[in-house]
């Protein structure tokens, strides 16, 4: 009796490891299904249309005064850490590129009006003797820019 209550339970127990044995090798078959969801897929991206006549470019434009008098072109933007247009940088004097030098002006100084051809130009609302007396814009320095009304805003560190 002994020798066969032995018996039975070594049966059990190998039928018991040959069940374990076989849930294992299959769920290494059969990964069970994953309980996180795909990510949702992201949201398309927004199109805004622009009419030709509504809106163009500025770099390369040319820049005049009030009083029609050449003030060098665009050669750059300045924006802030937010993204938010600061100034322009202007090719200022100069003949064909000999003698020039790069000035800032506040992006609020300059008036678009009309500029649906390359050919038209931006106003700038100073005088050519305020833009020849700025100081020279040189990268990686404090960036002086001109105002045309005393209305520009220091830059704030954030």
């Amino acid at each position: 009796m002994r020798v066969r209550g032995w018996f039975i339970l070594a049966i059990v127990l190998a039928v018991a490891g040959a069940a374990a044995w076989g849930a294992e090798n299959d769920s290494q078959k059969n990964p069970p299904a994953a309980t996180t969801q795909e990510p949702a897929p992201p949201p398309p991206p927004s199109v805004t249309i622009i009419e030709p006549r509504e809106a163009h470019g500025v770099l390369g434009r040319d820049v005049r005064s009030p009083a029609n008098e050449d003030m060098g072109h665009i050669v750059d933007v300045i924006v802030d850490r937010s993204g938010t247009v600061r100034a322009a940088v202007i090719d200022f004097g100069g003949f064909l590129g000999v003698g020039s030098r790069k000035i800032v002006v506040d992006w609020n100084a300059l008036h678009f009006g009309r500029i649906a051809d390359k050919r038209d130009s931006i106003t700038l609302e100073l005088t050519k003797a305020q833009v020849a007396a700025a100081p020279e814009y040189k990268e990686d320095a404090s960036i002086v820019v001109l105002g045309a009304s005393g209305s520009l805003q220091p830059l704030e560190d954030r």
